[in-house]
């Protein structure tokens, strides 16, 4: 009688073994996983050096997945971005409200509203390039004026903190006196997060920071 080879259950060859542990099961994101897993993927991208302009194509190559995918839970591109805009003006102006709630004087707040500007973005490269406008050359005219109106509200919340000191100072024209101060910090963040984008992040925006501001208050 010919003896046949069997192998029994659980005692498979390493070979079995390797191919079987070389192929697992993707796992599925949960919802609004993938959503957020693109978001980070498209800002990583953003921070490496010549990544002004991010295909979808690209994007879609570093996730692994198809760009009908990333269409699944984007419309476009532009929502893409729209989605960073979101999570850069939430986390911005959270910390602005809590700045001007404290019993701080005006100036004080101020110096800290640029600060914490220049400090979300050094730790956010990629994010930096959507704030100054380099990433989105090529994209959709709202977003670029997302972010104008984003340094808008910023120039306001520091003008607010600004007259408050010059009219605790004795200003004859507080108001003046604040516009002025508020227009000229806000410049001086938006230049300094533009030369850091544009130095490949190098230039760090926090450079001599505390001197500059107490230069312009």
């Amino acid at each position: 009688m010919q003896n046949e080879e069997t192998t029994a259950p659980g005692s498979e060859t390493p070979n079995e073994v390797d191919t079987a542990a070389a192929a697992p099961t993707r796992k599925r994101p949960k919802p609004g996983e993938r959503r957020v897993q693109i978001l980070q993927a498209l800002a990583a991208m953003l921070e490496q050096p010549g990544a002004e302009r991010v295909t979808t194509a690209a994007l879609a190559a570093r996730l692994d997945v198809s760009e009908a995918a990333l269409y699944r839970h984007f419309a476009s591109k532009a929502q893409m971005f729209e989605g960073l805009i979101d999570f850069i003006e939430q986390s911005i102006f959270t910390l602005v409200n809590q700045i001007s709630e404290r019993e701080a004087p005006g100036k004080e707040q101020a110096a800290r509203i640029v600060a914490m500007l220049v400090q979300f973005a050094e730790k956010n490269p990629g994010m930096t390039r959507v704030m100054v406008g380099d990433a989105l050359v090529y994209e959709n005219e709202r977003l670029q004026q997302r972010m104008n109106q984003f340094f808008d509200k910023i120039e306001a919340s520091l003008r607010q903190a600004l007259r408050d000191a010059a009219s605790a100072g004795g200003s004859t024209t507080p108001t003046v006196d604040a516009q002025v101060r508020a227009s000229a910090l806000t410049s001086f963040a938006v230049g300094r997060l533009q030369r850091y984008a544009r130095s490949g992040f190098r230039r760090l925006p926090s450079e001599h920071l505390d001197v500059s501001v107490s230069l312009m208050l």
